[in-house]
């Protein structure tokens, strides 16, 4: 079957699981951290024992519904709690509770930058709550072990229309949702430690002769990175695009399938079909009252709402004339974007700041293994330092030397640049004499300015950089060259 006679569009739709930072889990007193030994973290709540009665974390259902308001949904009055029945050796119960037809927010939609520089719609179609799973462990021996640790950890599960077309916009989907719940703090979002997962649901939509053939969805299950996330939807894509090509398809689309992402082989790979609704027999929970939202709660909800990072980056692009990158950059974490706001209100130029910031600072930060707050230094003091740069003070070198002496010792930028003979020579006397010297020692290149030929230009820059030689760098270049175009006649 020929290509060239159809059209082919990739249909995808994400569903994104994230854990929330509560202190306890969902529906007990149990603590809620990583890295304990295993099943150390139980109780006969989360375990699953017969006769307990689970009790509503408060804090879970305010976090989901902060999220659903930054992901612009309508909350719900009125919501319940639904059994999910399904059997797997991390799940004691034989069944989960999850929100099933009646989810805490829906109807909401994310703007995400695509690399154009403009900005997608992409639809929420619901955000829920339900309790999380253990974890399956397969690193000893030919069997299998559980850690129940995981267990009733609040979970908030995220699903969207399928309105993204292709692996670029999934990831940046995936990003942009990381960032804004870091942002209103429901979530650390860390993958590594399984905080957010990722599950593409990819089919595709395929013209030929004025039919429109539609493969069956594939689910990919639980991504734990952007990468894996963009090369499974890309690999997912080509896999049915290859089987149309050498099957075709019918008008009728086949069962949803379920698939596993080998990283290794960078393919995708058939787990089961996709079980349906029915299938998990949802019930109302029993033991758990619904939620019925007051508005006055709602309220105070979402005056805990900032300013989210799309809209923030947006921002730094038009007030302060930095580039997409760079904006995207310092937005990545909410701290960093407030002291970057905060330096500049001190009085500091925002592209001078923004490059002492991505280029040193953040570098150090990613050195510790931290947050780049958490270095200790003042906003103040970073836009004092941004100052002495664009005075001529120091020079950008020296600028980023210093930069790091703070983080290292504490001190402000102007005791620094003294204590480590930073400052810049600017006393136009001294120069003059340094200047005069230069150019007798160097009448090659001074014949070649005056002959104003195709050298000029370079020999110029030749005898500038003998005066900072001699000064060891620490004359202002921009006084040193008034000084050489005065003597020169230029």
């Amino acid at each position: 079957m020929a290509r060239s006679d159809m059209q082919v569009e990739v249909i995808v739709g994400l569903e994104i699981h994230v854990q929330l930072c509560t202190a306890s889990k969902l529906f007990c007193g149990c603590a809620v951290e990583s890295g304990q030994p295993a099943n150390s973290l139980v109780c006969p709540v989360c375990l699953g024992m017969p006769g307990v009665l689970p009790v509503m974390n408060k804090k879970a259902v305010e976090y989901a519904a902060l999220t659903g308001l930054a992901l612009n949904c309508q909350i719900a009055s009125f919501t319940k709690w639904d059994r999910k029945s399904y059997y797997y050796p991390d799940l004691p119960k034989n069944y989960q509770v999850s929100q099933y037809d009646l989810p805490l927010a829906h109807h909401g939609f994310i703007e995400i930058p695509l690399p154009s520089g403009q900005t997608k719609r992409i639809r929420i179609r619901r955000v829920h709550l339900e309790e999380d799973a253990g974890k399956n462990l397969h690193a000893t021996g030919n069997f299998s072990q559980v850690d129940l640790n995981r267990t009733g950890t609040p979970l908030m599960e995220i699903v969207t229309e399928p309105d993204m077309n292709n692996a670029t916009e999934v990831k940046a989907l995936a990003m942009e949702l990381q960032r804004i719940v870091r942002y209103i703090g429901a979530s650390e979002a860390d993958m590594q430690k399984g905080q957010m997962r990722f599950e593409p649901n990819v089919n595709l939509a395929i013209t030929r002769h004025g039919q429109v053939f539609k493969s069956p969805i594939a689910e990919v299950k639980n991504l734990n990175s952007f990468r894996a996330l963009e090369k499974s939807v890309d690999f997912e894509a080509q896999r049915q695009l290859e089987e149309f090509l050498a099957t075709g398809l019918t008008l009728q689309t086949g069962n949803k399938t379920t698939r596993g992402w080998d990283d290794a082989h960078e393919v995708t790979v058939l787990q089961r079909e996709k079980e349906e609704a029915h299938d998990y027999r949802y019930f109302p929970e029993p033991d758990l009252v619904p939620v019925r939202v007051d508005e006055a709660w709602l309220d105070r909800i979402k005056a805990g709402i900032c300013e989210l990072p799309l809209q923030r980056q947006l921002r730094f692009v038009r007030e302060y004339g930095l580039n997409d990158y760079d904006a995207g950059v310092l937005t990545l974490e909410r701290s960093t974007a407030d002291f970057f706001d905060d330096a500049v209100k001190a009085g500091g130029q925002p592209k001078r700041i923004c490059n002492l910031l991505t280029q040193v600072g953040l570098k150090i930060a990613n050195e510790r293994g931290c947050r780049f707050v958490d270095l200790g230094i003042k906003s103040r003091d970073v836009a004092a330092l941004a100052e002495m740069i664009d005075r001529g003070q120091v020079n950008a070198s020296a600028g980023a030397r210093i930069l790091a002496e703070m983080v290292a010792t504490g001190r402000d930028p102007q005791t620094l640049s003294g204590q480590l003979n930073l400052l810049q020579k600017s006393d136009a006397s001294e120069l003059e004499a340094l200047v005069d010297q230069v150019l007798e020692a160097c009448p090659q290149a001074l014949d070649e300015i005056r002959s104003g030929g195709k050298k000029g230009p370079k020999a110029r820059s030749y005898l500038v950089g003998q005066v900072m030689q001699r000064t060891q760098g620490q004359a202002n270049p921009a006084v040193v060259s008034e000084i050489m175009a005065r003597r020169l006649g230029i």
